[in-house]
């Protein structure tokens, strides 16, 4: 079942990401294989999971590049090396504004490799999958569709 964003929210989707605009919104599908993985290499730092967290927590205002160095006390040389890799990552996007650069978290994106990751979740066993749901209801938002019927059957 295909998420969906707004276009602004999206505007980064890659090759792997199948996305079709509707009156303003993107629907997305899930990330692919290779697109998870550039996520992953991508976070796979301390200092870019930080960066990435604290975006997230900053939402759609994002931060200035100084902002973000303060925060997490990380020299700004070593900083932009972090950036960058989390902006060719699609993690981050990156407006200049005079004389800074405002970087915001990709949400959609994170978002499109949780449903990558829980795509198949239990199987040949969705009832399983709806259990493990029910038990972390905060979680619910950000899964692909279950749907699963009185007689106890589940789909996605």
């Amino acid at each position: 079942m295909p998420h969906t964003v707004h276009s602004s929210v999206a505007s980064k989707l890659d090759d792997g990401i199948e996305s079709a605009d509707v009156a303003g919104f993107t629907t997305v599908q899930s990330a692919s294989k290779s697109q998870a993985l550039q996520v992953f290499e991508a976070l796979s730092s301390s200092v870019r999971l930080d960066v990435f967290r604290l975006l997230v927590q900053a939402g759609s205002n994002g931060r200035v590049a100084g902002e973000i160095s303060t925060a997490l006390s990380v020299p700004p040389t070593n900083l932009s090396f972090h950036l960058k890799a989390l902006v060719q990552s699609g993690l981050l996007s990156v407006e200049q504004e005079g004389r800074y650069q405002r970087y915001r978290a990709n949400i959609a994106l994170m978002l499109e490799t949780i449903a990558f990751l829980t795509a198949n979740c239990c199987g040949d066993s969705p009832e399983e999958c709806d259990e493990l749901r029910r038990s972390l209801p905060a979680l619910e938002p950000f899964l692909p569709p279950l749907v699963c019927s009185p007689e106890g059957g589940c789909n996605k």
